[in-house]
């Protein structure tokens, strides 16, 4: 018998560990820091992609390609961006056996080798603005690792635009930051927090960096996605212009935005529990498995003929379903096995139901003995759409019901302390870089972000006693 998974609320870390590796979802690469996702974590993380991908084509943007290589001069030339990302950088030195007479960073973003590209293609206004996005991987040199969530290698979706005025710029800035918050919410069913990230917190290179910022099941927080306002810094760095209207040259106005496969990490955390995955059915691989019960073998000709007919139904119809006909595993050990899975809906079905003319339900988003129900096995595609609607809601309500009884206003610095251990601390803050590395050192949290939508004020800040315009969400992170 397989060893029980750790308990979520005794070790979440090994618990988290423990799902990505029994669900199948990613194993350990023979390179330290890296991972390799296995086929149905790959499938999970193409849920993100498709998502994702079609909002981007709905607002306009294209996809395209750029170097793994990027040439170490190109990263010196913003300093700011050189400074931040210096610690992390991968650097070939050697190839063909002979010294490189440049070194190559290995891609940790593109924001460089994009600027160089758009420099060349950048001539008019006319030209203007370009919205392109790429799908790659980027390597950072991270010394603490972990599956999904922080790997040295990993994938994403790095979108970089270059706009004709600032205005331009910031607009794009936050539809991006809309957009990812709509498709955590939609898609992954995941409550985020939306914001302007601190001076301390930003891009390096940005004007002003946002993101969307997530809850996990241990209450720490993830940052889940970055939208950033680069200004003129990298048009300036590689003399990205354009002639406007009065044929004057002008500095383009450019953004970078990303999600990478650290969401995936996202949706286990939220919503897994102590049997395993919970997948929204929006993304999950496989929305409903089906799963035949017979002993002899007239009952298997007469289960195996309707489980095929109504695996067959429902692909059909456009679910994402698999009928698990495997005979060397008995059907409790298949229970177990697509709850370890996430898999929202299970349909059960055993000679009884085949005679009644039913079917046995049972949603991964609620307990075991709760979960199930006998639906008519006519109308069934009706049936499983509304159930797989109904689950979908039921795991953003419940994310969305945890979220909001773990965050709490913070009237002084001794209660923010204490909000601030299990839960995120909404406060008055001064936006001061030395007064949050202080309040790091102290408590081990930094500011999230500071939410766009809040009620105008002022007040004075939780830690220095400042004066402060503005409130923030602080938290601990990974």
């Amino acid at each position: 018998m397989a060893q029980r998974l750790a308990s979520p609320d005794e070790d979440f870390s090994a618990w988290y560990n423990d799902v990505v590796l029994r669900a199948d979802l990613a194993d350990y690469s023979p390179v330290r820091g890296c991972m390799v996702i296995k086929p149905y974590g790959y499938e999970l993380w193409e849920g993100v992609k498709g998502g994702l991908d079609r909002r981007f084509k709905e607002t306009g943007h294209v996809n395209a390609y750029f170097p793994l290589f990027i040439p170490m001069s190109f990263l010196e030339k913003e300093s700011e961006h050189v400074e931040g990302f210096s610690p992390q950088l991968a650097v070939v030195t050697h190839g063909g056996g002979k010294e490189l007479e440049e070194p190559l960073v290995v891609r940790p973003t593109s924001e460089t080798i994009i600027g160089h590209m758009y420099a060349q293609w950048v001539q008019s206004y006319r030209d203007l603005p370009i919205l392109i996005n790429q799908w790659a991987n980027v390597v950072r040199w991270e010394l603490r690792t972990r599956l999904f969530l922080r790997t040295m290698e990993f994938l994403w979706q790095e979108g970089h635009t270059v706009h004709a005025t600032y205005e331009e710029a910031q607009e794009e800035t936050l539809r991006i930051l809309d957009l990812y918050a709509d498709f955590a919410r939609s898609d992954a069913a995941i409550p985020v927090l939306v914001g302007r990230k601190s001076e301390a917190e930003k891009f390096p290179g940005a004007l002003a960096s946002y993101a969307i910022e997530a809850m996990m099941g241990d209450k720490r927080a993830l940052q889940a996605g970055t939208s950033h306002n680069l200004g003129q810094n990298f048009a300036k760095a590689f003399d990205v212009t354009y002639l406007d209207r009065n044929n004057e040259t002008q500095y383009c106005w450019g953004t970078s935005w990303g999600v990478s496969t650290r969401m995936v990490g996202a949706i286990i955390m939220v919503h897994g529990d102590a049997q395993g995955l919970r997948l929204p059915p929006v993304i999950a691989p496989i929305q409903i498995v089906v799963i035949p019960i017979y002993k002899g073998d007239d009952d298997k000709r007469v289960v195996m003929e309707s489980v095929t007919e109504l695996a067959k139904e429902l692909k059909d119809a456009g679910l994402r379903v698999h009928l698990d006909s495997r005979e060397e595993y008995t059907p409790g050990w298949k229970f177990n096995d697509w709850e370890m899975r996430g898999v929202p809906l299970r349909l059960e079905v055993g000679p009884r139901e085949v005679a009644e003319g039913k079917l046995t339900c049972a949603r991964r988003d609620a307990g075991r003995k709760s979960s199930k129900k006998s639906v008519s096995r006519a109308g069934v595609q009706d049936e499983v759409k509304r159930l797989l609607a109904e689950i979908q809601q039921s795991l953003f309500d419940q994310a969305r019901a945890f979220l909001d009884s773990h965050v709490h206003e913070a009237r002084d610095y001794e209660e923010f302390k204490e909000i601030v251990q299990d839960g995120w601390a909404y406060t008055w803050w001064c936006g001061s870089p030395e007064c949050e590395a202080s309040i790091q050192e102290e408590t081990k949290a930094t500011s999230r972000c500071i939410p766009l939508d809040q009620e105008p004020g002022d007040g004075r800040c939780v830690h220095c006693g400042a004066k402060a315009t503005e409130r923030a969400y602080f938290a601990r992170a990974y």
